[in-house]
């Protein structure tokens, strides 16, 4: 037996143990009065949230024991569309893509499933799971009765039923329930969308047990239908009673459901890791459990975000880490945890008729390898590939591309004046060359689109490379075209020139791709983009941190496989390995990066570096010396919020023009100095939420960014589970002033205070000031 052979043996014993395997009888799931039921037996689902994709498939199986370890009885799972059809009809159900493995595993351990195949999934996930390739269809609307998405929809979902609907548990299988759609009463109010979606299930074969769908509190009778099971959604913290409290009123016989229990928090690039509170989170769940509330743990374990995968948020903009590890009980690389076992002890008390917590499974092996030195390299520039023509600017999907990055190159007029050259629209990073020279990088994250330029001989060759990042996987902002989307002008004082007869080159992130560039034996630190090749040597294969804090943007493949992004800028420095891609004697390693590295070594490191964060800019939306000057502005509305959980209203006296507006709270509900604001909405003059996409804040007093990522656009990032939060020691009043983008026609604004019990922070007497122009702000230049 070789040491690659011995690995494998080890972690299959790892996840062996006592094993029973199930007889694969049909069985019964249904809904009773108040309760689930299985066999006619009652039943408090106790579900962990994990993703197949997101665990390297040999480690399928001690994932599952680990949960099963902590007292789960069921596993819930997303299915990802855009992973198993990559393009169209291109149906992909095999190795880290195979479902129904993954179900099969679960059932060998008695565990149930719970399958939300969406077909949007949000999860974090490059456009919430919806393939890219829709977009190449100018005037597709996702997510609604648009005749080609449902067309596409039904088949993909008619291939989840070949796969799954057999495993239902009346037919020998596993799974219990089935969701319809994912979230959408955040996405909008139409139930005949909802019906189509319900039925497209069940024609692909979910028949013989209860569908649901899940929304928040605030939104799940939207679109909520007669005939489907109701479940709610929210996070540590939570007053559960509130969250409960109106569909207890609707459907009092219901058994009750969070089939989202936030565990943690998802890391963004560019903002503090996430973190949340353990004694919490065990307090929430002892709060259902003896409610005989069933709940899912999302995440009970997320694992790694491997490849392009990782999604995006907006607004405003923000991209997400490769790691998943969402600070679960149980870690990105399958570790114990703190909260696992906090969680495990509250969960042996609550164990079903006839359930033994088994023993907890060792974990994977964790080596230390040699420090990796790379011995060759190819110019990302110096090895394009042919050329597309195109005479004026498309987005990546016109080019039939999904990820990676696209090149545009064009020949510049003579500029004898200062001008800005100005991108419309950008997704997400760019670098600007002139004659080869690298004049600047622009990044959608910070609304970066134009630079100044002058002085260009007529001629000069324009190349404008751009890295698309996750595509938005949450709101209307998932029609999330890549490159550049609209133009490219010369805007001066005299004239604006659109750029045309462009040159197109698709730089596309697949193995096959950035393997066989024409490498050369150069391995110093480039300024440009380069990839790096190198190999490395192993003994016996284990799980391991590659440490890339020396390095500047991109992404790594080792052994062909794409392992994640990484990004100087944090907070996540580290990648995850999994020994189960490594092999015994020589490694082949990859890295692209489109900065530039300070040096090219890795190091590998048995933990991981998740909270280290180079902030290229301070995130604060007030700067030192700043304050915001009211004295000569009028108040157009002051006033008492309501104390309490939920949305609270406020209206003008009739319709107001407004393009900034100021939110001034001059005291709380609850002792203390700080005020924190979960959501704002402005109310159109149609009684309406205004869209918040073109939003940004302008000037917040204060911002609790030390103790978490209490930022003030967190009021309108679509997200009711996190807030603005002032920093605990500045007093009284505190403002956030926001650009809408436009002057709107408003009649009221809507505020949602934090969703716990005692709602902190929550505003009392408050101010709000509107405007067609911008508030002064002393000290700003």
């Amino acid at each position: 037996m070789n040491k690659k052979q011995l690995f494998l043996f080890l972690l299959a014993l790892l996840t062996l143990g006592n094993v029973h395997t199930s007889s694969a009888q049909a069985g019964s799931f249904g809904i009773g009065n108040k309760t689930f039921l299985v066999n006619n037996k009652p039943i408090v689902i106790k579900a962990a949230e994990m993703h197949y994709p997101r665990i390297p498939k040999e480690y399928w199986e001690h994932r599952i024991k680990m949960a099963k370890a902590l007292g789960m009885n069921t596993i819930c799972l997303y299915a990802f569309w855009n992973s198993h059809e990559q393009t169209p009809d291109n149906f992909d159900f095999t190795g880290q893509n195979d479902i129904a493995e993954f179900c099969r595993i679960a059932q060998k351990h008695d565990m149930y499933i719970i399958v939300r195949p969406g077909p949007y999934v949000c999860a974090e996930w490059e456009m919430g799971g919806l393939p890219w390739w829709l977009l190449k269809k100018k005037d597709i609307q996702l997510r609604t009765n648009d005749e080609y998405y449902l067309e596409r929809v039904r088949k993909f979902l008619g291939k989840m039923g070949e796969q799954l609907a057999d495993l239902q548990i009346s037919r020998g299988g596993n799974i219990i329930m089935v969701q319809v759609e994912n979230e959408y009463g955040a996405y909008a109010t139409d139930k005949d969308h909802v019906r189509n979606i319900r039925d497209a299930v069940k024609d692909a074969g979910f028949t013989d047990v209860p569908l649901f769908q899940c929304d928040w509190s605030s939104t799940f009778q939207n679109n909520g239908l007669d005939d489907l099971l109701w479940t709610i959604n929210f996070g540590t913290g939570a007053n559960i009673d509130a969250q409960f409290k109106s569909l207890s009123e609707a459907r009092p016989d219901s058994p009750l459901m969070c089939s989202e229990f936030w565990s943690g928090w998802f890391d963004h690039w560019g903002r503090a890791h996430e973190t949340r509170d353990a004694a919490t989170m065990i307090s929430g769940m002892k709060d259902m459990l003896d409610r005989n509330i069933s709940f899912s743990l999302y995440m009970t374990h997320g694992g790694t975000t491997f490849g392009h995968w990782g999604g995006a948020n907006s607004p405003a903009y923000s991209a997400m880490c490769s790691s998943y590890d969402y600070d679960a009980p149980i870690s990105e690389a399958g570790w114990t945890t703190e909260k696992y076992f906090l969680l495990r002890d509250l969960l042996s008390n609550y164990l079903d008729e006839g359930q033994v917590l088994p023993e907890i499974p060792q974990s994977i092996p964790t080596i230390q390898i040699p420090e990796i030195r790379f011995t060759e390299s190819a110019s990302v520039l110096a090895n394009l590939p042919e050329a597309k023509k195109s005479k004026t600017i498309k987005p990546m999907e016109d080019f039939d591309q999904g990820w990676g990055s696209i090149m545009y190159r064009t020949t510049l007029p003579a500029v004898k004046e200062e001008s800005s050259l100005v991108i419309t629209d950008l997704a997400d990073w760019a670098q600007v060359y002139i004659d080869g020279e690298l004049i600047e990088r622009l990044d959608r994250r910070r609304g970066q689109n134009s630079i100044k330029i002058n002085n260009i001989r007529k001629g000069a060759q324009l190349d404008i490379l751009v890295e698309a990042m996750g595509r938005v996987n949450f709101g209307r902002a998932i029609h999330d075209r890549k490159g550049i989307t609209e133009k490219v002008e010369i805007v001066s004082n005299k004239k604006t020139t659109e750029l045309q007869n462009w040159e197109v080159f698709n730089l596309p992130l697949d193995y096959e791709y950035v393997s066989s560039r024409n490498y050369i034996a150069n391995a110093e630190p480039q300024a440009e983009p380069t990839y790096y090749k190198g190999t490395f040597n192993l003994d016996t294969p284990g799980d391991v941190f590659l440490d890339m804090s020396t390095w500047g943007k991109g992404m790594v493949w080792v052994n062909g496989i794409s392992i994640g992004r990484f990004w100087e800028i944090g907070p996540q420095q580290t990648l995850f390995m999994p020994g189960a891609w490594l092999k015994e004697g020589e490694n082949e390693i990859i890295v692209l990066d489109n900065k530039g590295p300070k040096e090219t070594i890795i190091k590998g490191l048995d933990k991981p570096i998740l909270d280290v964060l180079h902030a290229e800019e301070s995130l604060l939306h007030r700067k030192k010396g700043e304050t915001l000057n009211l004295q000569d502005e009028k108040p157009a509305l002051e006033g008492t919020f309501e104390a309490g959980n939920g949305w609270k209203q406020v209206s003008l006296n009739g319709v107001a023009k407004a393009r900034y507006i100021c939110l001034e709270a001059i005291n709380s509900h609850v002792e203390g100095k700080e005020t924190a604001v979960a959501e704002i909405n402005i109310v159109g003059k149609d009684g309406k939420d205004i869209s918040r996409q073109s939003w940004k804040i302008v000037y917040a007093d204060s911002e609790n960014l030390s103790g978490g990522n209490n930022s003030a656009e967190k009021v309108f990032d679509l997200q009711e589970s996190t807030y603005w939060k002032t920093a605990w020691n500045v007093d009284f009043p505190h403002q956030v002033v926001i650009d809408l983008g436009k002057v709107e026609e408003i009649k009221g604004l809507r505020y949602l205070p934090r969703m716990e019990e005692n709602t902190p922070g929550a505003i009392k007497d408050f101010k709000l000031y509107i405007k067609e122009s911008e508030f002064k702000v002393d000290g700003r230049e």
